[in-house]
């Protein structure tokens, strides 16, 4: 349908709604603070976005429940349909000042702005909100409304601040829109690996631990070790060195890579900063990369030598925003396939190429392949501060990979300011089940670092050269893998990297000690198997086992002792039909194969 919207100038537009949803979610954030201030005069109003999928509001002085959200969510209807008109106004800084004065945090705003800059409000009816708009017309045209869910949030995202209440909504243009949506909404907190990792017992967390450093549980960290094992595997098949670095070093090393100057403030310092003429200050690794040059460093190389490959599976540790953690996704201390090539000038686009096709090859075998999205990520011209190397520096590297990542026919969109400090990159991006993006793998060309370093090599004229660096991961943070992984298969992993890949259910005690047999031959071939030999009923055990996502339930009774059988049922509930151990191991050993043999 088309509605109206309108700009902080008065001008009226008539636009397309799905085109101009956000317009219409921002809106509804007004109604939401229209709804709290008559609910509850003494609020005090923070910051109310549009965000994917929906909007929410930030409020202090205020305690809100989630049973609480109905009625205001009624509120916000009734405000709805009364259908008044938005106007929108232009102040000074000034009166803006004059007309915020018992809202704290919209004043903290305004005193951010500079002197002379004009601050925009929209007023439906007698409420009135600072905006940049645009917003609806009229209330109706917001669609139909649904709140969410209660939380907390820091002001500004920062846990130095006040944490705030936010309250979480959405809206879509019709009924139906809004229902598939929460359907979609259920489906996802089923996969949810959040939850699902902890009922299937992968990983747990601590408050007294701390926020983003999760354990893994046994199946957890076995997931892990699979992967790991199996990265680590094929690097080498294609050339790896494995290092083995320090999870810390002084601040002489940050200062060479200079991440002591554009990192610091997500690094974890040991000792005090600002003091160092009297101690080494170290800080814990937020990457490896320093580290592994000085592997490259450790003798003069000749241009026959490279390309150097150097892979590491690498603990690091980042000081990320309480607001920013989330389950595995993003973490203080994380484990990532991470690795460094040191490469000529004229081999920089046969190695990008081989670490895509690294990362593709890994994607593909996860089965995540057909969810990523590629970005090229590039420098911001206009905050060059942030970077390291000049302007021709960056455009001679940002001209390098576009031209690789042409040639190699990536499909891809460029965003500026996401590169590194060091050099442009291209981001393999992933959504989690909610729709939120992160990075999953990325693989950067750095022309800097290794002047820094004073890296060299020595080319076939007998002079010194100095070799580009290409920073990469294979497939990626280990722990955020996992809770894609979780979310993707809602716990049901492929039997190659699945924690325990069956398990054998006795339907008697006379039947235990073969169970126990078969499961010490299988797990001495390096199978993950387990024994339910508890005296439960067994469709009880086969529920249960299915429950857990289980590949397969291997049911021994009477006859299957007798034959030196097993009954085998998969977790999808399909019957097998009975077989040997021999043909069990053939039926495994198979799938296996085929999960991890992608062409």
């Amino acid at each position: 349908m088309s509605i109206k919207i309108i700009d902080k100038h008065g001008n009226v537009e008539e636009v397309d709604y799905n085109e101009n949803i956000n317009v219409a979610r921002h809106s509804a954030s007004h109604i939401l603070a229209e709804a709290i201030k008559k609910l509850y005069p003494e609020a005090k109003l923070a910051i109310g976005p549009a965000i994917d999928n929906g909007f929410y509001y930030d409020f202090d002085n205020i305690s809100i429940k989630q049973e609480d959200l109905k009625k205001i969510e009624n509120i916000m209807k009734n405000i709805i349909a009364q259908n008044k008109e938005v106007r929108s106004y232009v102040l000074s800084k000034k009166e803006a000042i004059e007309k915020m004065k018992d809202e704290p945090y919209k004043l903290e705003m305004i005193n951010d702005l500079g002197d002379d800059t004009e601050i925009s409000f929209f007023e439906n009816d007698n409420f009135f909100d600072m905006c940049v708009g645009p917003h609806v017309l009229r209330a109706k045209d917001i669609g139909v409304v649904k709140l969410l869910s209660v939380t907390g949030a820091y002001w500004k995202g920062s846990e130095k601040n006040k944490m705030l209440t936010r309250i979480y909504g959405t809206c879509f243009e019709t009924e139906k829109d809004l229902q598939e949506y929460l359907d979609a909404q259920e489906e996802a907190l089923k996969r949810d690996h959040n939850k699902l990792g902890r009922e299937l017992e992968l990983f747990t967390t601590v408050d007294y631990i701390g926020q983003g450093l999760p354990i893994l549980m046994p199946k957890g960290a076995r997931i892990v070790q699979l992967l790991q094992r199996f990265v680590e595997d094929e690097e080498q098949k294609r050339g790896y060195l494995l290092t083995k670095t320090p999870f810390m070093a002084k601040s002489d090393l940050y200062k060479i890579s200079g991440h002591w100057y554009h990192y610091r403030d997500s690094m974890f310092i040991l000792g005090d900063p600002e003091n160092e003429e009297n101690q080494d200050v170290f800080a814990l690794r937020p990457m490896t990369c320093p580290f592994q040059f000085m592997s490259y460093k450790f003798k003069q190389r000749s241009y026959r030598e490279l390309p150097f490959k150097y892979n590491e599976t690498s603990t690091l540790f980042r000081n990320e925003e309480s607001g920013e953690m989330h389950g595995l996704i993003r973490l203080r201390q994380f484990t990532i396939s991470e690795g460094h090539l040191v490469v000529r000038p004229d081999q920089l686009e046969e190695e990008v190429k081989g670490c895509i096709d690294l990362a593709t090859y890994m994607l593909k075998v996860l089965g995540l392949y057909e969810d990523v999205s590629f970005r090229f990520s590039k420098w911001d011209p206009n905050n060059k501060e942030k970077y390291i190397g000049d302007e021709k520096d960056w455009e001679v590297s940002q001209a390098a990979l576009k031209g690789i990542l042409d040639h190699l026919n990536i499909n891809y969109v460029e965003a500026e300011g996401e590169a590194a400090f060091y050099g442009p990159k291209l981001d393999i991006q992933c959504k989690n089940v909610w729709g939120k993006e992160d990075t999953l793998i990325t693989i950067q060309v750095d022309f800097e670092l290794a002047k820094k370093f004073d890296m060299t090599y020595v080319d076939s004229d007998g002079e010194k050269k100095t070799p580009v660096i290409i920073h990469r991961t294979s497939i990626g943070c280990y722990e955020r893998t996992l809770a894609l992984l979780i979310e993707k298969y809602a716990g049901a992993f492929p039997l190659w990297i699945a924690p325990v890949q069956a398990k054998i259910l006795t339907i008697s005690d006379a039947h235990a000690d073969y169970a126990y047999e078969v499961m010490n031959k299988l797990n001495s071939l390096g199978f993950r198997v387990e024994v339910d030999d508890r005296s439960e009923k067994i469709g009880y055990k086969i529920r249960e086992a299915r429950l857990q996502k289980i590949p397969y339930m291997l049911v021994v009774g009477d006859k299957e002792v007798q034959n030196n059988e097993l009954s085998v049922k998969s977790r999808t509930g399909e019957d097998k039909g009975t077989m040997d151990i021999d043909t069990l191991i053939s039926m495994f050993s198979k799938e296996i194969t085929d999960a991890t043999n992608i062409n």
